[in-house]
């Protein structure tokens, strides 16, 4: 059992993650907690070259299993170099992304298939499965008029798939939350930044991990 707590934030483009994470990472330092903060695919170094290789605008030509492939990749790299040291420290890992995303964008819109994505996955992290999931949940409209509405956003290779594709995306992403409804929180991202945040500091509050390690200080 490791010592700390893997909190994983997932959600279609433009569920408004980042702003949220934010917060949620300022409440978890209050509350006397060390929090490691990372992304994928990327955190580490040879993670953020796959992740420059998966997004690139100009990879248009990129096989499905290709990118399935790179992800499970890239996050084999960030698990054992970064994730798993902290929480063998103790420490809070919240990361944006993690297993489901390729569950729902490769799995399911991609049409490769839940459980052969789900096998690599599972070769790649070898158990290691987030405690909490936080799912930012979407419209996908609105998620991409939210997208076109951020200037500083970076644009990448999936942002500029069709309307199609990221109602696909939420569809996988409704099969993954029912596939592991005992570890994600539904978090209706539609709402008020200030809701939105309410909702995820409730699930924290709640959850048996914060409990633990509040308690041990």
């Amino acid at each position: 059992m490791l010592k700390g707590w893997f909190i994983t934030v997932e959600g279609g483009e433009g569920a408004g993650k980042t702003t949220i994470v934010d917060k949620i990472e300022h409440f978890l330092k209050d509350e006397g907690l060390d929090v490691v903060r990372t992304r994928e695919p990327g955190g580490i170094k040879i993670a953020e070259k796959i992740r420059e290789v998966i997004l690139d605008v100009t990879h248009t030509e990129m096989d499905e299993r290709t990118e399935a492939l790179l992800y499970a990749a890239a996050r084999r790299q960030h698990l054992v170099e970064k994730v798993l040291p902290a929480l063998e420290a103790g420490k809070v890992v919240i990361c944006d992304r993690f297993i489901d995303s390729s569950l729902a964008y490769q799995g399911y819109a991609r049409e490769i298939g839940v459980d052969e994505v789900l096998s690599i996955n599972e070769f790649a992290v070898e158990g290691h499965l987030p405690e909490l999931t936080l799912f930012f949940k979407v419209d996908p409209e609105v998620g991409l008029e939210r997208i076109s509405r951020d200037k500083n956003r970076e644009v990448n290779r999936l942002d500029k798939e069709k309307l199609d594709f990221h109602k696909k995306v939420k569809e996988g992403y409704d099969k993954v939350n029912e596939m592991y409804r005992s570890r994600i929180a539904i978090i209706d991202a539609e709402q008020t930044v200030e809701h939105v945040y309410q909702q995820v500091i409730d699930v924290i509050r709640e959850h048996d991990k914060f409990k633990t390690l509040k308690e041990m200080g």
